[in-house]
């Protein structure tokens, strides 16, 4: 077999917690997105600074203020625990919060800046013809601005495969069930005489974020050509 039982698991779960952590934040991303691109409020600064905080942010600190915060003592995670049954703490769906944090910013400013590039007129044209504004956002909006959500997305899907220190803070590393690609390497190496195995993983990596990336680029040159671009 080319992989092991052991990175078969590791794999399926990367990519179970990155998919949930980029699908669970899109829907809120668009919304941001097309606020700081259409809309002048006050504070505006301020919010687009917040967002992009996890950035520049170490993930160490992302980690430690989701346990506070999300954990199963937290200000909210605690209220969560006991009305609603839902816990982050120590499983994967912790794991899928701290990518999703980390990832959200690179999210945002992908769909942003597609929404600031789409013509206008266009939009115009829509309200014209006696299209709602949700209707035009769903049918012109929208399709213009799904090469940046598909960049966006895959962005930020690269971003929760490669996330660790918020992750190993806020869910620790469990096998089975936060153990993701990178605290599995990270796992290995501690170990001696495992260099081949972290290799292995390794190459994994680069392989998964290589097809993602592959895959982007083909879905947003079908996307164009379909929209009749050259």
């Amino acid at each position: 077999m080319l992989l092991t039982e052991y990175e078969w698991s590791i794999i399926l779960l990367s990519l179970k917690i990155g998919s949930v952590a980029v699908i669970a934040s899109l829907p809120i991303s668009i919304w941001f997105a097309w606020l700081l691109a259409r809309k002048e409020f006050r504070g505006k600064t301020i919010l687009d600074s917040f967002i992009n905080l996890p950035l520049v942010l170490p993930p160490v600190v992302i980690g430690y203020l989701l346990l506070i915060t999300m954990g199963r003592n937290g200000y909210l995670g605690k209220w969560l625990d006991q009305v609603l049954g839902i816990s982050f703490s120590f499983n994967w769906k912790g794991a899928a919060l701290a990518s999703a944090v980390v990832s959200f910013p690179l999210l945002v400013r992908a769909i942003r800046i597609s929404f600031e590039s789409i013509d206008r007129n266009l939009e115009f044209a829509a309200r014209s013809l006696g299209a709602s504004k949700i209707r035009m956002f769903f049918t012109v909006t929208l399709p213009l601005a799904m090469p940046g959500i598909i960049a966006g997305v895959v962005l930020a899907f690269a971003r929760s495969l490669g996330e660790f220190g918020a992750t190993i803070t806020f869910v620790s590393n469990i096998p089975g069930e936060t153990r993701t690609l990178p605290l599995a390497m990270y796992t290995l190496i501690q170990v001696p005489n495992q260099e081949a195995e972290t290799m292995r993983l390794c190459i994994i990596a680069i392989a998964i974020s290589f097809i993602a990336l592959f895959l982007s680029e083909v879905l947003q040159l079908a996307h164009k050509k379909r929209l009749g671009y050259k």
